[in-house]
């Protein structure tokens, strides 16, 4: 990639909203840079679906229009939906043309509160068809991850995770269903936050796959991944404060019988518990107990949540991938038969905030990944049994919360022999998202991270936001 001088492609969220409050550098200027860097560098990541040139830029005009730019937190802060999620004007393409809808006419919610807070929504990024698996890819093209192009994104937001390793866009809206922002901020080092049950409106496909979704924010540093949070939640931006002395349980154990974390997702837990330490936490060995019955309700879950969505969305199966076609006729089984429970849910809920007060700790420190992330490739071409072995065996610690509902946020704590990124996830109970993000921001304070993917644009002394 070529040297980025005097641009704010780079910048982080906070830099170019202060910047653009203050009078430094206008909207549009922000956003010709972005649009100009990812015409150059988005053919070789496919991290976009669409994007919204002339669009956008008029509506970065009307954020330089607006008198009154100190309430914006993220004033002419480019951001990118993620393709699932309605934005006025765009089909909402669900992962593929067959699941694709027509244009919509009104600003989902959540993209809404980004517009309100003064961002400019440059376009919408990749996901797998229906959201369905932790790798990104369609018969159109295979998003890749910047760290290394023969490696998956993540996914279900992959499209989004590889726009933020690569600086086309200083942040980016994604959604977590089992993990689907965790896994992708995983995969290319980034900060993802899954927020609790009910504190961001969800309202996609048929239910909300049951209850499991929330949307959230990927982004380089932890400062952007609290003003994203704020935004997405309705609430004033809040200083995050370092948390004094937590009680924090370290688990290795894997919610999937069989599949174990390697060494360098090891390494990555041990490190953070000696980050913990040195930031004045205590650690003490703490494995939740996951019943057998999760992993079968939450695999349940998982194929309902694809029949549920097609038959809202009046798909014929037969345009779908083939790997998406035996999902939903595995759904379809799995709720004739009884077995996608509320009850069962509801239990594992229960049963996950016991385990803060059974255990006496503050949070729960785990694995983000069982292993590096898969090829990058046509998976949708491949076999169903094929993509479920790939997901189940490197992303096993995500569902779980998305199955109990609390707040989990992934954080990067270094690198692999290999050097892609490897990352650590901490789960809390209910109502702790600030307290994720105040320990998420002494990792980052105690052992920074590389921002952007080597090779990609970096702040540097010859940009602007570096000033």
């Amino acid at each position: 990639m070529q040297d980025i001088m005097a641009t704010w492609v780079g910048a982080t969220a906070k830099q170019i909203a202060r910047g653009v409050r203050r009078g430094d550098v206008s909207a549009t200027q922000v956003v010709a840079d972005h649009l100009e860097y990812i015409a150059r560098a988005d053919g070789e990541l496919a991290a976009f679906r669409a994007v919204r040139g002339g669009e956008a830029i008029t509506e970065a005009e009307k954020v330089d229009e607006q008198e009154d730019l100190a309430n914006l937190p993220l004033a002419g802060v480019p951001v990118a939906v993620k393709e699932n999620t309605p934005v006025a004007g765009l089909p909402t393409w669900n992962g593929s043309a067959a699941v694709r809808t027509e244009v919509a006419e009104a600003d989902h919610e959540v993209v809404r509160r980004l517009r309100g807070a003064g961002a400019v929504i440059l376009g919408v990024t990749r996901m797998p068809e229906l959201g369905l698996w932790a790798l990104t890819d369609d018969n159109s093209a295979v998003t890749r991850n910047p760290w290394d192009s023969g490696r998956t994104p993540g996914g279900s937001s992959g499209g989004a995770a590889a726009a933020v390793a690569a600086g086309l866009v200083p942040i980016a809206h994604g959604n977590d269903g089992l993990g689907s922002i965790r896994i992708p901020a995983a995969c290319c080092g980034l900060v993802g936050l899954k927020p609790g049950r009910g504190v961001v409106p969800c309202q996609l496909g048929a239910e909300d796959w049951f209850g499991l979704t929330e949307h959230g924010m990927l982004t380089s540093t932890v400062a952007d991944a609290a003003v994203g949070f704020s935004v997405l939640a309705g609430r004033r931006p809040e200083k995050l404060v370092p948390p004094q002395r937590l009680r924090v349980g370290v688990s290795l154990r894997s919610p999937v019988r069989g599949v174990s974390p390697d060494a360098p997702n090891r390494d990555a837990v041990a490190a953070a518990g000696r980050l913990l330490a040195a930031a004045g936490h205590d650690t003490v060995p703490a494995d939740p107990v996951y019943p057998t019955a999760l992993g079968l309700q939450g695999i349940a879950t998982w194929f309902a949540a694809a029949a549920a969505d097609v038959r809202a969305g009046g798909l014929d199966r037969r345009d779908l991938q083939r790997r998406t076609r035996r999902h939903v006729a595995l759904g379809e089984w799995a709720q004739r038969r009884g077995y996608v429970r509320e009850a069962d849910r509801a239990a594992w809920r229960q049963r996950s905030i016991d385990f803060f007060t059974d255990h006496s700790v503050d949070l729960l420190l785990t694995p983000a990944l069982a292993s590096a992330p898969p090829e990058a490739a046509r998976w949708s071409d491949r076999s169903w049994r094929a993509n479920m072995t790939a997901n189940i065996r490197y992303a096993p610690f995500a569902a779980p919360w998305n199955i109990a509902g609390l707040p989990a946020i992934v954080v990067p704590v270094g690198r692999r022999p290999d050097g892609l990124p490897v990352a650590v996830q901490l789960v809390g109970p209910p109502g702790s998202e600030l307290l994720l993000l105040g320990v998420a921001g002494q990792f980052e304070m105690a052992a920074p991270w590389s921002r952007h993917a080597p090779g990609y644009p970096r702040v540097g002394t010859g940009s602007p936001a570096a000033a």
